[in-house]
């Protein structure tokens, strides 16, 4: 990947809005954007997902990440990236796969935007957890505190999120 495009991955729970600010920040920043992978993957599927598939999944992950990268403008927005994978591995099966941990830290991303639980929640088939919001959060915020790893919290309405993101994005495109 071209070392000048900056990653900036959204992560946190289920339902907080990283898929429409993803899109609306790939637009703004006139950039791709890549989207999570795991939702077509499980949608593929003809029974529930296994352990096993989140390796597959994070596979899939990366590899269309490096495929948008290629058209990206300055920056890549990614919809999700492998700490969703870690933590959801983590309170779905209790561990994982070291592969993925393998990734992760052989992976840098420029800037982490954490989505807070502030918005309300909407159902989806592959969503599971709308009574654990908060702990997941708190899982996320303390996983890029420990990995001491540049991010933003990003909460309040829709229109806070935004400019909240973009500056987040614009003082990182400065330094």
């Amino acid at each position: 990947m071209d070392s000048s495009i900056k990653k900036i991955a959204i992560i946190g729970p289920e339902c907080t809005g990283k898929s429409s600010l993803s899109e609306m920040l790939a637009k703004h920043f006139n950039t791709t954007w890549v989207p999570e992978y795991a939702r077509s993957y499980i949608e593929n599927l003809r029974g529930p997902y296994q352990q096993s598939d989140l390796l597959k999944i994070a596979h899939g992950q990366l590899r269309v990440e490096d495929e948008w990268a290629k058209d990206a403008n300055k920056v890549l927005i990614c919809d999700t990236n492998l700490y969703v994978i870690k933590i959801w591995s983590e309170v779905k099966f209790g561990s994982v796969d070291p592969e993925i941990i393998n990734h992760i830290q052989s992976r840098k991303y420029d800037l982490y935007l954490l989505t807070y639980v502030d918005i309300p929640w909407e159902d989806d088939p592959q969503r599971e957890h709308p009574d654990k919001r908060e702990y997941l959060y708190s899982l996320y915020y303390n996983e890029l505190k420990q990995q001491q790893v540049p991010f933003v919290e990003i909460k309040g309405s829709f229109e806070q999120r935004r400019k909240n993101a973009i500056q987040a994005i614009e003082k990182m495109l400065v330094r």
